[in-house]
């Protein structure tokens, strides 16, 4: 007589998909470094928005000789998202820095009126 089932089979690890301690770990890694650069990201946003605001509003309070703030506005307009665009895709993240990318070119224009504004 032939049976279909000769004895004990051995589960494999391809068999079932287990994640072993190390893959596990490795995935609270990558969560914790997609964190870490998520915060520098907003901590220069938040620090770009702020400070070109405060510059711009300090540029249209003194009328007189605001061309040193209006050049730093609109360094900083330009400067600061680059830097986040830098952080995100050294940091393999590939979308947000194409996103802080294409924001840096679109601040150009800005930049150009407040330039131009002083």
């Amino acid at each position: 007589m032939v049976t279909l089932h000769e004895g004990p089979v051995r589960v494999r690890r391809t068999d079932i998909t287990v994640r072993t301690a190390e893959e596990e770990r490795a995935d609270r890694r990558e969560a914790a470094r997609r964190a870490d650069v998520t915060l520098r990201v907003i901590a220069v946003t938040l620090a770009w928005i702020v400070s070109v605001s405060l510059l711009i509003g300090w540029g249209l309070a003194n009328r007189g000789r605001n061309n040193d703030t209006n050049a730093a506005a609109a360094l900083l307009t330009i400067v600061l998202p680059f830097v986040g665009a830098v952080i995100a895709t050294r940091n393999r993240m590939p979308v947000l820095g194409g996103c802080y990318a294409v924001m840096t070119l679109v601040m150009v224009f800005p930049a150009l009126g407040i330039v131009r504004g002083g």
